[in-house]
């Protein structure tokens, strides 16, 4: 069972873990959500959160050759 799996879709995580379990940066999460492909909640003046359920929306499955 993935990361991702086991935490409710609906719960909120702070950036650096959901950099945490996309493998990525926090520096292209905030991109991301500076562009409009993540939603993200702040709390506060300095605490942004993302939903574990958005991030599962943000990834993409990359098509195999035999699946075309």
């Amino acid at each position: 069972m993935s990361v991702i799996e086991s935490t409710k879709p609906g719960a909120f995580i702070s950036l650096s873990a959901a950099a945490d379990i996309l493998g990525i940066s926090v520096h292209t999460l905030r991109r991301r959500i500076a562009a409009g492909e993540l939603p993200a909640f702040r709390t506060g003046r300095r605490i942004i959160r993302v939903r574990v359920g958005d991030l599962e929306k943000m990834l993409r499955r990359v098509p195999s050759a035999g699946s075309w």
